[in-house]
């Protein structure tokens, strides 16, 4: 079926294929590369939301953040962040030989502490860094996204994992159902989880905030008794 998915779909461009054979072959874990389809995706996204400023949590080898760099228009802009500075030496090449490389602003740190540093308001988010704190990233995130933003979260089916209690103690799997089931009961957003290749989750940020009983601002009576 997947053979089958990718003969329909837009062909992968040759640079991303060559950047995906090159991830697979030289890094540990190629596979937590996006990918054709998932890049596809992604590109489409941003064409669909049309955000202004993207914010990226774990670039890896740069797949994702060329993908979504494709789909951004005008003045575009995508911050994408990596902890992991082993890879700056295999990633930064890629990003800078690429066609978007104009719109695309790498930055080797944790995002939890660089990202509000930069004083921008993002309008769509793509989440895919260290799963054991994916609640805390989710949380930085989320007070950087304007209202009506998205948030794109991956890896959240986590090969199964979730729902297997052989994974009850490995501490990705617990990040991974702590962030599902804050997400599950955050009145804040509106979410629907995508079975497409390891879990994907789409959230999108209310447009009014909440107050504790859960009725937005705007729905409030705030008419006077007298």
């Amino acid at each position: 079926m997947e053979k089958y998915i990718l003969q329909h779909i837009d062909p992968e461009p040759e640079y991303l294929h060559r950047l995906w054979r090159a991830t697979n072959l030289q890094l540990l874990n190629g596979r937590m590369a996006s990918g054709h389809l998932q890049g596809r995706l992604l590109k489409m996204l941003v064409q669909m939301i049309r955000p202004h400023y993207v914010l990226e949590v774990g670039t890896f080898s740069g797949y994702s953040a060329i993908s979504m760099a494709e789909g951004l228009e005008g003045d575009g802009q995508l911050y994408t962040f990596e902890i992991d500075d082993e890879l700056e030496d295999f990633t930064r090449p890629w990003i800078e030989g690429s066609d978007v490389a104009d719109r695309i602003h790498f930055i080797i740190g944790d995002a939890n502490i660089e990202a509000p540093r930069l004083g921008i308001t993002f309008d769509m988010a793509f989440i895919d860094g260290d799963k054991r704190t994916y609640c805390e990233t989710y949380e930085t995130v989320l007070g950087l996204l304007c209202p009506g933003g998205y948030i794109l979260a991956d890896n959240t089916l986590w090969d199964g994992h979730v729902t297997d209690p052989a994974y009850d103690r490995d501490h990705q799997t617990q990040g991974i159902r702590r962030f599902n089931d804050l997400i599950k009961e955050d009145r804040r957003i509106e979410k629907v989880i995508l079975p497409l290749r390891d879990g994907l989750t789409i959230i999108r940020k209310n447009d009014y905030p909440h107050v504790p009983n859960g009725v937005p601002l705007h729905q409030q009576n705030t008419t006077d008794g007298g």
